[in-house]
């Protein structure tokens, strides 16, 4: 019988007393085997879908609504972050995963990240809602966009 069998034939014929003090939050916790379970869902198509779509616009932006409706506070305070920095609305690449329930879990498992919105920069994942504010506030994302002429840099004295 495999040690994991075992383990559990004994978590199970425990009477409760004699269960650690923790032992309910060990249960209830996903195992290493279930994330990489999970990272499993992501199929092949679906990751070169992805890909394709992040490394070959500028900006994508994976969100709940649109950048014109969005439904959700995180998306439209990230919506709003890029209006404030001067990103026109075309120039943004937005998938509502609120239309799409694969999308939606999809981009969690590519990005390892749990929540939506996930913003890319050329390829690159970004962040959700707090990074993006954080790089608001710090003049990063400023710069990266300026970078990649998504905004026009300011003119001095002007």
């Amino acid at each position: 019988m495999s040690f994991a069998r075992t383990f559990t034939r004994s978590l199970l014929s425990s009477s409760p007393r004699t269960l650690p003090s923790n032992s309910a939050s060990f249960l209830a916790r996903p195992s290493s085997l279930s994330l990489l379970q999970r990272q499993r869902h992501l199929s092949s198509e679906s990751r070169s879908k992805i890909d394709n779509v992040v490394n070959s616009n500028p900006l994508v932006l994976f969100m709940k609504g649109t950048p014109s409706l969005p439904q959700c506070g995180f998306s439209r305070a990230v919506c709003q972050i890029l209006e404030v920095q001067g990103v026109p609305e075309d120039k943004i690449l937005a998938f509502n995963c609120l239309e799409d329930q694969e999308l939606r879990e999809a981009i969690k498992e590519y990005s390892s990240w749990p929540t939506i919105p996930q913003l890319y920069l050329q390829g690159e994942f970004v962040g959700g809602c707090d990074i993006v504010l954080q790089m608001h506030q710090s003049g990063e994302l400023e710069k990266m966009l300026a970078e990649m002429g998504l905004v026009e840099e300011e003119v001095a004295g002007v």
